[in-house]
């Protein structure tokens, strides 16, 4: 068993040595982030014992250690294949039991900057608790169970998700990441408010109730042993270590699955796509034509392509979080849920870049700006099948948070005015200011094509706001007139109006543009 368990350690630490070997810039990252992440524990470290002595100090530490264990139950499904460890269907023909192969990649799993980051963040959480001799004693066993949970609590997930994690179409669940930013970060900034306004007593019963769920339970053994309620320190340790060997029998029973079972996920992938050939379906509801055909072409791209979905979840997301979590904290304005119409507007910039080395056949069917005017059309008439609505329905929350409902109109107004003009600008820069977009790894930019991408991007962003102008003038203006205010519905069909109008123009321009420079944009896509 010893043997096995050094033998998994060394596998780990052999696979992380030769990682680093295969290039300067990889051992650089990964230096860079070991810093940062160990001095960012221990500022976390040094905050946490400062906490020492305070009447609330277990509100802080206690959610704490849950929100802990719940990056290591999620960050799995993120980025799987960032630990190669994670998969035990590599090990599936070595003639090993599931128990010992358990403990051993348990052990394995102790070494990387994941677990010296949570191991220093737990203990600054017991140190911010323990008093006396007991209160320490059982700081030591709390901050090994912690982190056993944490760790293992990232294996169960793992294994119980490996087939999906190690498929292509599983490998989309990292673009949930950006959802989950968001909302997280919209979620913080809430709560600080919030707690800056009520102090940490707000926390106590958030805290009380944590305190009987794993591994949260070993931090407030440390305070009620500290407080002298041993029993209660002996039920909240030996919760904890209940919740240990369920996860590891979960685990284990994971591993027996993975290893005996058969893998049907190709028969189910066969299948699948049998059914996606079958007629019918969207196709059905779009125009006929070309038109038709560059719509389904791109709204497939959206629900297809791993870059195209993480670009369009963030953007979905965040239109949505920044002017609805403003208005709900009572800081944000109806004007913000404008915001919803912006990052989507977003999306029509490099259009062609988003095929990548494809574009050459989208390229073959161009022969004249007839024909570049009618694919960009359907690309523009794609995105306003989802922004429309969406930009609608953000808009009427925001409102309806707010009590806002006499500024819907021309709030939506202003938002179909910027759609429209960030779609004219999109098409016009997506012909003048192409980039690829690598179908590997985290960068969206290839490199050597950055300046295009924020040329084309922040150059085309002003542009839309000055074309957006004359309609922003004719609000400011019915706003400080005497008797203007009673017309503001107007710019509800103004800006609808405006906004198509410069969207035609935009198209009509930028279809020459598109068709006298095929090369050039051919290649600049193609550079990915």
């Amino acid at each position: 068993m010893t043997n096995l368990t050094s033998t998994v350690v060394r596998l780990k630490l052999s696979l992380l040595r030769n990682g680093l070997r295969q290039s300067g810039g990889r051992r650089a990252a990964f230096v860079v982030s070991a810093v940062i992440a160990v001095l960012f524990a221990l500022l976390q470290l040094l905050g946490l014992i400062a906490l020492r002595g305070h009447a609330h100090a277990d509100a802080v530490v206690v959610p704490g250690t849950a929100v802990l264990a719940l990056g290591w139950a999620v960050l799995p499904l993120f980025f799987p294949t960032g630990d190669e460890t994670l998969d035990p269907t590599r090990l599936v023909l070595v003639p090993l039991r599931p128990r010992p192969l358990v403990r051993a990649l348990l052990a394995a799993s102790l070494v990387g900057i994941g677990p010296l980051y949570t191991l220093l963040v737990l203990v600054g959480c017991a140190l911010a608790v323990a008093h006396g001799a007991a209160g320490y004693a059982v700081a030591v066993l709390a901050v090994a169970l912690a982190l056993l949970v944490c760790v293992a609590l990232a294996r169960a997930v793992a294994a119980a998700n490996v087939r999906l994690l190690t498929s292509r179409k599983g490998r989309d669940l990292a673009v949930l990441s950006g959802l989950v930013i968001a909302i997280g970060a919209q979620l913080v900034n809430f709560a600080a408010r919030q707690l800056g306004s009520a102090g940490l007593g707000q926390l106590q019963p958030v805290a009380d109730a944590l305190g009987w769920v794993p591994p949260a339970s070993a931090v407030a053994a440390v305070r009620s042993a500290t407080e002298g309620s041993y029993g209660t320190a002996v039920a909240q340790l030996a919760l904890t270590v209940a919740g240990l060997g369920t996860l590891v029998a979960v685990w284990a029973r994971s591993l027996t699955r993975l290893m005996t079972a058969p893998d049907g996920s190709t028969l189910q992938a066969a299948d699948a796509g049998v059914r996606d050939r079958a007629p019918g379906g969207l196709g059905r509801l779009l125009p006929g034509g070309r038109t038709g055909t560059v719509m389904e072409r791109s709204l497939r791209y959206i629900w297809r392509d791993p870059k195209t979905k993480a670009a369009w979840v963030t953007s979905l997301a965040i239109g949505l979080i920044v002017p609805v979590f403003n208005a709900a904290q009572g800081t944000g304005s109806i004007y913000f849920a404008c915001f919803a119409a912006g990052m989507l507007g977003v999306q029509m910039y490099n259009q062609f870049g988003q095929d990548t080395s494809a574009f050459w056949m989208v390229a073959t069917t161009i022969s004249a700006p007839r024909d570049a005017y009618a694919e960009l059309r359907g690309r523009a008439l794609a995105l306003l099948l989802v922004t429309l609505p969406y930009a609608a329905l953000v808009t009427a929350v925001t409102a309806g948070v707010l009590g806002a409902w006499s500024q819907l109109p021309e709030v939506l107004g202003l938002s179909f005015a910027l759609l429209g003009a960030m779609l004219a600008t999109g098409a016009w820069t997506s012909a003048r200011f192409p980039y690829s977009i690598p179908q590997e790894g985290h960068k969206n930019v290839a490199p050597g094509q950055a300046g295009l991408a924020w040329i084309a991007i922040f150059g085309g962003m002003i542009s839309a706001a000055l074309l957006c102008a004359p309609v922003l003038t004719l609000t400011i203006w019915l706003h400080v007139s005497g008797n203007g205010k009673g017309w503001t519905w107007l710019l509800l069909p103004v800006g609808a109006v405006y906004g198509a109008c410069v969207t035609f123009l935009g198209l009509r321009l930028a279809a020459p543009r598109t068709a006298a420079r095929l090369p050039e944009i051919l290649t600049a896509v193609s550079k990915g």
